[in-house]
Formats: C-alpha cells, structure tokens, sequence
C-alpha cells in the first residue's frame, strides 16, 4: 500500500457511495458501491484475502470514490460505472446477445420466424428463449403442423413444401385471411400451453388416415403427437396463471458465485441462465449488480414479475427493473426460488474443480511467473514473432495474453517494410518501434511483460528500442528453442541469465503456449502474404491487368495453372484484350498460341 492510498484512506467517509479502484496506468479495473465506504474499501487493505482478491489488491495504485443519497442510488451509479469503462475485475457476463424469440409474421401470407429483435410491426412474439435449440425444435415442430409460408416464390408459383400440404401460401390453395388469422391463434394458444384443441385435431386426423388404410399418414400423425408430448414434458407447467416470470437463486463458496435464473413463460418453465464468477464485494451488493447488468447488457426482456431470495433488497432490484419485484416467503413461488438456489449449489460444487485447474493455469501462472522474475504480476504479456523464407515476404506478429489467457481482439499483424534481406535483428527492432511507438502516442495499454520468440540476440534488440530509444520500463524476456523446435529456455535480467522453471510448472506451459501461438500466427500471416505475393508477382507488371482482370482471371480458372494452359480465346473470353491475353502468355512462359 502507497503513500497516496494511506492519506486517502483517512478522509473516506462512512456514507453509501461507489469506489473506483485504479491501475499504474490510470486504468479503471475494479468498481464496487458500498453502504459504508469508509469500511468497505479499507477492508481491501487490510488482512488476508483469497488468491483472487490478492491479484486485484496487488494492482490498486489509487482509488477514487463518489458519495451517494442512498444505496440505491450508489447501485444505479455502479451500473453505469461498470457499462461505461468495463473494468476487468468487474461481472462480466458471458453473453450479451439477446434471446431469441418466435414470431409470426404481420403479413398476407404470414411466416414461422426465430428472430432476436421484437419490433412494433404488427407480429406476434412468444420467448424469450435462452436456449435457441429450444426455439428451433418448437418451429420445427409447428412448421410440420401448421402450413404457413415457407417460401420466397410469388403466390402464382407452388414451392415444393406446397407438395406435401406445409404451405398454403398460393393463389391455387384458395385460402383466406381468416384462416391464417385462426392458424395464428391456434399457434399462440400452443405456446400458451393451452394445447388440447390441436392434440384432438391431430388424433383425429390420425384416426381417419387409419381409416382410409393410408398408414404413412398416420405414423406422420402419430410422430407430430409424439413430439408434443415430448415438449410438453420439457416444458413442465409451473402456474396456473399463465405469467411471466424470472426466478434468481445464487449460492456463494470460496470466493465464486453461481447465479442462476429460471425462466418462466406463459405459466411454464422453459430454460435456465447459469453464470459462474468470483466476486469481491459482499454476496447480496455483487448480486444486485449482477441484476443490473443482466436486464442492461443482455437486452433482456422484462418479465411480469421477479422472484428472489429473501436476503436480497427488493427495493434496489425494483429501482433497476420496472417490474413487480417478490420474495417469496411460502408456497409454490418459495419452491422455484428454492430450486433456483439448490441448482446453484449443485452448479457451483460440479465446476469447482474445474475452475481450480482454470486459475492455477492462468492466475496462479502468472503470479508464480512474477514472483520467479521479481516483477509485479505480468496481467498483460505482449510476445513477438517474425517469420520469412530466405527473406521473401518478412512479416512479424504479435499476440496478447491477459491473465493467462490469449486476447484475440489484441493480435497484431505486421507487414516489413524498411529491412531488405533476411535480417530477423532488424525485422524485431522495426515492429518493437512501430508497436510501442504507437503505445506511446494513443495512450494505449502498457503490457507488464514482453516476451520475444528468439535468444540474447533479439532480446538486446528489443532492449535497445524499449528502453535506449523510447525509454520504456517495460520487463523484456526471451524464449529460445531447443533442436527440435520445442520451448526450452527463458532468458531474463540484465545481464541475461537462464531462469530455471520446472517443465511440469504452469509458468513453464503458460510460456509454452504463449510461445507456440505467437510462431502460429506468424508462420499463419505469412503464408497468406506469401500465396498473395506467389499469384502477384508472376502477373505483375503486365500492361493493360490490373487487379480487377486479374480477380476475374483467378476466379474463372481457380489457378495459375490453368490459366497458364488457357488458350488465347479462352483468356479473351474472360474479358482480356487479345493484347493482354498475349501479354500473359508470354509473361507465364508458353508464349503465343
């Protein structure tokens, strides 16, 4: 703990408010409200913590606060604070895309849609459904029952699901709009639950189709009553009344939560939520916030009612979601809460294990890598990798790894542009330059480490831009190979030293698997610079073919190949001019023809 936090320690107020926990670099990473700030953030620095919470103390260098009215006030803020900067200690959940829905279609000839926008166009919406499986099994499902368009052809034109009686969409079927206004009703009253009117139908048909000795129909019948029954077992109906609902149960043990909602549609529970995170606050503050960001950032649709545990401030929840907000204290509503809470447990302890092996592979290797090299937790490492034949098409790559896992959206690509000649010293020294360059000028992310794919050579090289040009304090070390292309040493210090780890470490395979991706990704760009400069070099420099003509020549003949086998009229009739067809058979060596 630093000067500057001690002296802010003293002046926290005991008032409700948000906190704002900051990085070296001024970066937002942890935002928390509490009923009492002064106590809230100085427990944080004070005793002992998890591993998880020790990571996230480890990188507090100043924190900020913002005193409220209320508590509900300081939740309403944490949830802004949280949307706005992302801070990457904060719940983040896994998914923010919306449910889908089932619609159908406002139309002359309405349509069986899955869709994830409801929109005010005059359809009728029923979900949402968290499992999108679910969605389609049940349009699959209606779609054998109830003809409804299933084409794109004008009414004048019969599709093939018109031939066997799934489509009705056609001038020569003779309907009107009243019988796809009843086929409309007849569907939201399946998905209501209220179901019977259809079983009879369908019994009905099978009977007669038995009858009439046509068997096929009637297995046909028989299959479509088979998975109604199914769906009606996976769809138990919980209420009579036909509501709304989502129903929370959370269950915390060693620093994790597990959250789980049950969705209840039209009186029936049709899927769960399940979100399985740590948490840094008190239980019930990190699941109001949970709350929040849920209904937010998922885009969810707000059910007639909320049921929740009894420890929970419904008053809070109510300010975030406008809609009736429950804690059930008996009867079957208690039950659902209940179940929600037993599901969490049971979530919880299976994952468990799993989620140790996790954190020892990600936090707990780059905790011990930073102790092995006496620096701060290296939460982001920056490796560089170059990769050429002989010098043709040099290109450099780099990949992110935060908190022990690879950020995708952080790679970068990098085309050499000022080194001639298979010169790797001088390949790293231009994209080092380049990279940290621009760091420097957005303001851009720092890593706590840079590992560079190579030995002393190419680390000196990096020190040299890093810190003599740029003057960067920024940890520099190297991964060399062994004779059979696998990860052998760590270089580190100054002067560079051989680090010992152990090859069944987890800081060895973090290494390992930073090491093999960031050569992955380099040999992966080069071969595509590589083939883009194999096709354009052997057609540059032609007059009168330019990239457009030589798109067409690739995409007709699929390959040099063929295009150097081409004759004079086929390569006219691409498009070229009998100038520049000669011109190409010349410049791939069969000459003219």
């Amino acid at each position: 703990m630093n000067n500057l936090i001690k002296s802010k320690l003293e002046l926290l107020p005991a008032s409700p408010g948000c906190y704002i926990h900051k990085d070296k670099n001024g970066t937002i990473i942890y935002v928390g409200k509490a009923k009492n700030l002064r106590n809230r953030v100085r427990s944080y620095f004070r005793g002992s913590h998890d591993t998880k919470t020790e990571a996230l103390v480890s990188e507090i260098v100043d924190f900020e606060f913002i005193v409220t009215e209320s508590n509900i006030e300081a939740l309403l803020l944490e949830i802004n604070l949280i949307k706005e900067n992302k801070p990457k200690y904060n719940i983040m959940l896994k998914d923010d895309k919306s449910y889908p829905f089932i619609k159908i279609s406002n139309e002359p000839y309405p349509r069986l849609l899955i869709t994830r926008q409801v929109k005010k166009d005059g359809g009728l919406y029923f979900g949402p459904y968290p499992d999108v499986g679910a969605a389609n099994e049940i349009k699959r499902l209606l779609d054998r029952i109830f003809p409804f368009k299933k084409c794109t052809n004008p009414p004048e034109k019969v599709c093939f699901y018109y031939h066997i009686n799934q489509c009705h969409a056609h001038t020569v079927c003779q309907v009107d709009e009243d019988y796809f206004k009843n086929m409309a009703q007849d569907v939201a009253n399946f998905l209501k639950g209220q179901d019977d009117k259809i079983i009879e139908d369908l019994r009905a048909k099978m009977a007669g189709a038995a009858t009439q000795m046509e068997f096929e129909k009637a297995a046909e019948y028989r299959d479509l009553l088979q998975a109604i029954s199914t769906l009606r077992t996976k769809q138990r109906v919980m209420a009579q009344d036909l509501q709304n609902r989502d129903v929370f149960g959370y269950y915390v043990d060693k620093g994790w939560m597990c959250v789980q909602v049950f969705f209840v549609r039209q009186g029936k529970l049709i899927e769960r939520d399940v979100n399985l995170f740590p948490y840094y606050n008190d239980p019930d503050e990190d699941f109001l916030t949970y709350i929040g960001q849920f209904y937010q950032e998922k885009s969810h649709l707000v059910p007639n009612e909320i049921l929740l545990p009894s420890d929970i401030d419904a008053e809070a929840v109510a300010a975030v979601v406008a809609t009736k907000v429950l804690k059930p204290q008996r009867g079957e509503k208690k039950q659902l809460v209940n179940l929600a809470i037993k599901n969490a447990r049971v979530s919880l302890q299976q994952k468990f294990d799993l989620l140790e092996k996790s954190l020892e592979k990600t936090q707990g290797a780059i905790e011990n890598l930073g102790q092995i090299l006496n620096i701060p937790t290296p939460v982001r490492i920056e490796a560089f990798d170059n990769s050429n034949i002989m010098g043709t098409s040099p290109v450099s790559a780099m990949v992110v790894f935060v908190n022990g896992k690879p950020s995708k959206k952080d790679y970068r690509k990098y085309k050499i542009k000022t080194v001639l000649g298979p010169d790797d010293y001088a390949s790293m020294r231009e994209v080092l330059k380049r990279r940290y360059s621009r760091v420097m000028r957005e303001g851009l992310i720092p890593p706590d480490l840079i590992v560079i794919d190579g030995g002393q050579g190419q680390v000196n090289v990096a020190r040299e831009v890093i810190r003599d040009q740029l003057g960067l304090d920024i940890p520099i070390a190297g991964l060399q190979k062994n004779d059979k292309h696998q990860t052998h040493e760590l270089l580190f210090g100054d002067p560079l030293e051989v680090v010992e780890l152990s090859r069944n470490s987890q800081e060895f395979f973090l290494l390992q698997r930073i090491q093999d991706e960031v050569h992955r990704f380099a040999i992966s760009f080069h071969r595509q610079v590589r083939s883009k400069n194999s096709f354009s070099s052997k057609l540059d420099g032609i007059q009168g073919l330019g990239p457009k003509r030589k798109q067409a020549l690739m995409k007709h003949f699929k390959s040099l190949t063929n295009i150097q086998k081409a004759s004079l009229d086929q390569l006219q009739a691409v498009g070229l001019p009998v100038a520049v067809a000669q011109a190409v058979k010349e410049q791939l060596g069969e000459g003219r023809t």
